[in-house]
């Protein structure tokens, strides 16, 4: 990686390297080491390192960032609810588009046989270097630094899935998890309807609980329906269960 492309992915990640071979390493693909051994046999250890050990280590600091971005962010949420929305930040999907953004297949290190079948673009690489890189802008300047990268790059955009925020999209296992700690049955969803056009398509859906009807969803998909049904319906419920406790 030439300098003047180092320089460019350093102002996309909003941090400057004291120690440049860090971040070349976490764009090293292991598709490389074997020409690089050919190329320099004499080379050092530090010369021949893929960012597999990288990726290792900049899988916990994101658990850990990702943990308490969401502690923070959503304090009334339950442990369930917190575990699945971390893994929804953290999951290769939502890593892979962070790359994207980042346009880090632009900077990676690759082997001729991995260039030639488009590793650039393979979400697996591109998964596993954003990690490298978190791991990277750790070593060189500590949580602090990683944790502003992943606040400006891959938690604020992963908190998003089709329009949808996470805090809207667990609901219904919110909802689940309400129900169930009351001794009722689970929730039902039924499509009320449709509207629109086949391109604006709005779908309706209501929730019943324990055989009523207790409140309407709209949404562009019918997943969006039954999240919203679902908030509407836990905002009834536990609006019902704070009454009760004042009484």
């Amino acid at each position: 990686m030439t300098q003047s492309s180092a320089e460019v992915l350093e102002v996309r990640l909003g941090h400057h390297f004291t120690k440049p071979e860090l971040l070349e390493r976490a764009l090293t693909h292991s598709s490389l080491l074997p020409e690089l051994r050919i190329e320099n046999p004499v080379g050092s250890p530090a010369q021949l390192r893929n960012n597999e050990r990288l990726e290792f280590l900049g899988d916990s600091v994101l658990q850990l960032l990702a943990s308490e971005y969401l502690l923070e962010a959503f304090p009334d949420w339950t442990e369930g609810q917190l575990s699945k929305s971390r893994a929804r930040i953290v999951n290769a999907h939502s890593l892979h588009h962070a790359a994207r953004r980042l346009k880090l297949g632009e900077h990676l290190r690759l082997g001729r046989g991995e260039e030639k079948t488009g590793g650039r673009e393979k979400p697996a690489i591109l998964a596993d270097a954003f990690e490298a890189v978190v791991a990277a802008i750790y070593l060189d300047a500590g949580l602090e630094a990683a944790r502003g990268m992943l606040e400006r790059v891959l938690f604020t955009q992963a908190l998003e899935e089709r329009g949808v925020r996470i805090a809207d999209s667990d609901r219904k296992s919110a909802l689940q998890e309400f129900l169930q700690g009351r001794g009722q049955s689970p929730a039902q969803y039924r499509l009320k309807g449709e509207s629109g056009p086949d391109h604006q398509k709005i779908f309706h859906v209501e929730v019943w609980i324990n055989g009523d009807r207790l409140a309407l969803g709209e949404g562009s998909t019918k997943k969006e329906a039954e999240q919203r049904a679902a908030q509407t319906a836990l905002e009834v419920l536990e609006a019902e269960a704070a009454k009760e406790l004042k009484g």
